[in-house]
C-alpha cells in the first residue's frame, strides 16, 4: 500500500502546478500510485513540478489536452506501452564509470583475487549490477575484473546487468558512450578494451561485451535467476522507495547473495530493517553477508 502522502489532501481538482495543461491533485495521486505499484517508487507531493516537467513532453507527443486523458490513457489496456514510457520518464539516470571508486578499489582490492583464483579452478563467478542504467556500472565491474585478469571473458565469469526501463538497457547493450564518458576509465583499460565508433564515440570491444549481461528486470517484482551472486551493487536506488520496501529489497538480496558475499549501495543509504543482522558493514557502504544466501 502506498504511503500516505496523498496529493488528494487538497481538492481533487486543485492545480497542482500551473502551466500548458495543468496538473491536479488526482491526476498527481494517480500517476504516484500507478508508479508506486509498477516500481516501488514513492513519489512525495514536492515531485509534482518534476512530474509535470517530464510528461508534459508525452503529453504534446501524443496531442494530448490534458493530464486527466494521460492518466486514463496509462490505466488502460491500450495504454501499456506508454506506462513503459511513463516509467522510463519519471526515472532518473544518472550514473558515470567507476561513479563512488571506493566501490571498485574494494572489489579489485578485497573482493576479486580470491573469486579470480576460484574461477581458474574452473568455479563459477557472477556479479549483478542490479539497476544499471546505461551501462557505466556493470562494465565499470568488468573493467576492474580485465585489469586483474586479461582472460577474464574466458573464464565461467559473468556481471549480470538488469533495469526496469528497456530503453536505458538497450543503450547499455549498444556500450557505446561519447569520449568524454570514459575520462574516469584509466588510460591503459579504454586503449585496450574500447575502439573508435561513427560520431566521435567508443564503444566496448569483444573482451569487455563478452563478460556483461544485460536484462530488462523490475526490482519491485519476481527475480527469475537461479544461483549466487558473489556481489551485488544496488546503489543510489533505494532512496526512491518507502521504508518497508527498501527493508524488502535488502532481505531480497540476502537471499541471493552466496556465503560471505558483498553488497554495495549508495552514498546516503543504509541497510536496515531485518536485514541488518544479516550483514556486517565492510567499508563505505559496503556490506558483507554473515548469514542466510545461497550455498
Amino acid at each position: 500500500m502506498r504511503p500516505q502522502m496523498s496529493a488528494l489532501q487538497k481538492p481533487a481538482h486543485a492545480l497542482l502546478t500551473a502551466g500548458e495543461f495543468g496538473l491536479t491533485a488526482r491526476d498527481f495521486d494517480d500517476i504516484a500510485a500507478m508508479i508506486f505499484k509498477d516500481a516501488g517508487i514513492d513519489l512525495p507531493l514536492s515531485k509534482a513540478p518534476l512530474v509535470y516537467s517530464r510528461l508534459a513532453k508525452r503529453l504534446r507527443a501524443l496531442s494530448l489536452s490534458s493530464f486527466r486523458e494521460y492518466c486514463d490513457l496509462v490505466a488502460s489496456p491500450e495504454g501499456a506501452a506508454e506506462r513503459h514510457k511513463m516509467l522510463s520518464a519519471l526515472t532518473t539516470n544518472v550514473t558515470r564509470f567507476f561513479r563512488e571508486p571506493h566501490h571498485f578499489e574494494h572489489l579489485r582490492d578485497v573482493v576479486l583475487p580470491q573469486l579470480l583464483a576460484e574461477a581458474r579452478r574452473g568455479e563459477k563467478i557472477r556479479l549483478w549490477s542490479s539497476a544499471c542504467s546505461s551501462g557505466e556500472e556493470p562494465y565499470s565491474a568488468a573493467l576492474t575484473l580485465l585489469g586483474l585478469e586479461a582472460k577474464a571473458a574466458e573464464l565461467d565469469i559473468k556481471v549480470l546487468a538488469t533495469d526496469i526501463d528497456p530503453e536505458i538497457v538497450a543503450r547499455g547493450q549498444s556500450a557505446r558512450y561519447p569520449e568524454a564518458a570514459l575520462a574516469d576509465v584509466p588510460d591503459a583499460l579504454r586503449r585496450r578494451y574500447f575502439r573508435s565508433a561513427a560520431g566521435g564515440e567508443l564503444e566496448a570491444g569483444d573482451e569487455l561485451r563478452a563478460l556483461v549481461v544485460f536484462r530488462r528486470l523490475n526490482l519491485h517484482s519476481e527475480w527469475p535467476m537461479r544461483g549466487a551472486f558473489q556481489a551485488i551493487f544496488c546503489r543510489n536506488v533505494a532512496i526512491y522507495f518507502d521504508e518497508p520496501t527498501q527493508q524488502s529489497l535488502w532481505s531480497r538480496f540476502a537471499t541471493r547473495l552466496g556465503p560471505g558475499g558483498y553488497l554495495y549501495i549508495g552514498h546516503s543509504e543504509r541497510v536496515s530493517g531485518p536485514a541488518a543482522s544479516r550483514f556486517t558493514n565492510a567499508g563505505i557502504t559496503t556490506y558483507r553477508l554473515v548469514s542466510g544466501g545461497k550455498a
